[in-house]
């Protein structure tokens, strides 16, 4: 039976008691007051929302917590603001565990008198006349504990115990820091911890590498160290600012997409081998024997079952895999942005690519991107070399196949030479004849035979470009004069020539450019050039494999006015060569952070792209059976790209290498030195996959 209920005019006596304590309590201590009253108000609307409960499902669910501020807390962290970090009254701050009141970076001199519990490493820890110094470190900052001698032995022998990388745990009062000792280069420069009471919580072995930034060894630890000491690694205040870095850039991301209607949707990872262009990371099914899952190399053909399926707006922030040779911006295993939108043209991606970058670039840098070109493709390999062009210096590349200098010239590497360019480098006349002969070796590395070279002085031109024009009847060097006009080349100049095949040349001072820029300093701090480049050509013709392939990807279209030379099949195999796609790049720095493509979305036309690719009709339809049933089943037009999230990191950060910005790595070889993989197995395990190793 239930309890019998206390008559009304009892609650209401009951009631007005309280509230007259309440007003009796505020009076004396307005903060007890306040206190009281948000806890009888929250015990009232428990009881109302329990009594309505009751009434509606006699049988009492736990209801989830829920931490009211929510939103102030996750602003305060996501900002990296130090403002409003202390929840209301209570001293603690928003990182307060059972086990630490604050960070290491958040106290400031509004807390000093406040009694505070920190934990984290010592970073260093300093001994001077009977006083210790340890100073404090987690992801959030450093603080200085002071251990004076005002405490117990005890407490004083326990601070001298802490070695660096320690986790220490001490309390005290927050202390404000002498006007001669504040230090401006820490946030929390201007407080210090005065200690009463230290812990030493673990202690380390000694260590592969110094952690702390200001540590007297500069050495720099050897890449294959910090990677089989990653844990290690990571707790760098340099490697954690990049992963902090990485996360911002991510939720900015996520955050942009979100408010332009996209559905993060997930792709299997599991997923049908098809020929995408490099090797795919197979896996053997146990329950299918003889079968194999590959890991996806992007999730394209889903992304594309999307747009069928009316989810006309989907991105994901993807793990892919690719099992090619590993390089500075390359991984095995690695993340891109995945956009896919219906009912669009190029413009519409670009443009929201544009958006994207601008989010990302102003939430974790505060830079400002403004308008960004656009090149054509040819016009990249014309002025630069390379399709991802770095616009931060100049040394455009200059065709001189059609100069009447070359055109004339009797010199060897010139005579007869498909291609002929150059470039000049504004002050160059100073290089030494030792670096010269390291371009050299390196322009060779691309296919070019040599490099040929010339210093402009007061007196002439020196090197190897001298010989370029053709002599004089009576054997005297013949004039050079014009081909510098040409070059707009003046005294004090290097030009560096090179001449052979397109794709050498083109190859060879374009990467030799770059090269250069970085050698001589030319490229200037935290600059940031953007662009775009469109109409790559649909495909190219591999001489080894003696077939078209495709230049991104075969669900590439083609541009609206050639889309007939595509599905005409008496179209010429040189015209096949002219066929632009509806494809594009967006480059920064000189790296390819983004690229995309308008698809096909006609099955006639898919099916013509495969047969130009060599993939036999009984082929496409085992490899790609779903996607084209789904393009003929009402498939909208649509377009996508995906964005290196790795690249636009390391680009962000300023790292020079995408293993940086990745907290665990593959190396070169693409193993993981840290966990040991890849590793061998058991015989049992691969008899169940019905797999064997044959080395």
């Amino acid at each position: 039976m239930a309890a019998a209920r206390p008559p009304l005019a009892f609650q209401t006596f009951a009631g007005i008691c309280v509230l007259l304590f309440i007003l009796s309590a505020m009076t004396s201590s307005p903060r007890l007051g306040t206190r009281l009253a948000s806890r009888v108000r929250g015990e009232s609307i428990r009881q109302t929302m329990c009594t309505r409960t009751a009434r509606t499902n006699p049988t009492p669910r736990r209801r989830a917590g829920v931490r009211s501020g929510g939103d102030s807390v996750l602003s305060a962290v996501s900002g990296g603001s130090r403002e409003g970090l202390t929840v209301g009254g209570t001293g603690e701050g928003v990182l307060a565990t059972s086990l630490r009141s604050h960070s290491c970076g958040e106290l400031s001199v509004s807390d000093v008198g406040r009694k505070v519990k920190l934990q984290g490493w010592a970073s260093s820890v300093r001994d001077k006349g009977g006083i210790t110094f340890i100073l404090l470190r987690d992801r959030y900052g450093v603080t200085q504990a002071t251990v004076s001698d005002s405490v117990s032995d005890e407490v004083r022998d326990r601070a001298k115990q802490a070695r660096p990388e320690c986790v220490v745990e001490i309390e005290g009062t927050v202390s404000k820091r002498d006007k001669s000792a504040i230090n401006p280069n820490m946030d929390t420069g201007e407080i210090e911890i005065m200690v009463s009471d230290v812990r030493v919580i673990s202690r380390t072995r000694s260590l592969p590498f110094p952690i702390n930034e200001a540590a007297k060894d500069k050495t720099e630890a050897k890449e294959e160290t910090r990677l089989r000491y990653r844990y290690l690694d990571l707790r760098k205040p340099n490697m954690q600012r990049a992963i902090q870095l990485r996360h911002k850039a991510s939720m900015a991301a996520r955050k942009y997409l979100d408010q332009q209607q996209f559905l993060e949707i997930e792709t299997p990872y599991l997923c049908r081998a098809t020929p995408e262009g490099a090797r795919d990371y197979l896996v053997p099914s146990r329950v299918h024997p003889g079968e194999w899952f590959a890991l996806p190399q992007s999730p394209q053909m889903y992304k594309q079952a999307l747009m069928v399926s009316g989810m006309d707006r989907y991105f994901q922030i993807v793990r892919c895999f690719r099992d090619e040779d590993l390089r500075a911006d390359r991984q095995p295993e690695f993340t891109q942005i995945d956009i896919e939108m219906a009912s669009v043209s190029s413009e519409d991606v670009i443009k929201l690519g544009e958006g994207l970058v601008r989010q990302m670039w102003e939430e974790t840098l505060g830079y400002q991107v403004g308008t960004i070109p656009r090149i054509t493709y040819d016009e990249a390999m014309e002025k630069y070399g390379v399709d991802n062009p770095d616009l931060r210096f100049g040394m455009e590349l200059q065709d001189l196949s059609d100069s009447e200098c070359t055109k004339s010239s009797t010199f060897a590497p010139i005579v007869n030479a498909p291609l002929v360019k150059a470039f000049v480098v504004p002050g160059g006349s100073d290089t030494t004849r030792k670096t010269i002969d390291k371009y050299t070796e390196f322009v060779k590395s691309y296919g070019l035979s040599g490099l040929l070279f010339g210093k402009i002085t007061e007196n002439g031109v020196t090197g190897p470009l001298a010989k370029v024009p053709s002599a004089t009847a009576d054997g005297s060097p013949g004039d050079i004069s014009g081909l510098l006009k040409e070059l707009r080349a003046s005294v004090g100049d290097l030009v560096l020539m090179a001449s052979g095949e397109e794709e050498a040349v083109n190859a060879g001072l374009g990467r030799l450019r770059a090269h250069v820029a970085k050698d001589r300093d030319m490229i200037p701090e935290d600059s940031y050039a953007f662009v775009w480049v469109t109409d790559f050509p649909l495909l190219e013709y591999d001489q080894d494999l003696e077939r078209y392939v495709a230049v991104h990807h075969p669900f590439t279209s083609p541009l609206p006015a050639d889309k007939t030379l595509v599905l005409d099949k008496e179209t010429a195999p040189l015209d096949l060569m002219k066929v632009r796609s509806a494809a594009y790049d967006l480059v920064c720095n000189g790296f390819e952070i983004g690229g995309g493509s308008v698809r096909i979305h006609e099955r006639p036309l898919q099916e013509r792209m495969f047969s130009l690719l060599g993939v036999e009709e009984e082929e496409a339809a085992d490899k790609f059976g779903f996607l084209l049933d789904a393009l003929a089943h009402g498939p909208p037009p649509h377009a996508g790209m995906a964005f290196g999230f790795d690249r636009i990191a390391m680009i962000l950060s300023g790292a020079s290498s995408i293993r940086d910005v990745i907290a665990f790595p593959k190396t070169a070889t693409a193993s993981d030195l840290m966990s040991g993989a890849p590793s061998k197995v058991e015989g049992a395990q691969l008899a169940e996959l019905s797999v064997r190793n044959t080395v």
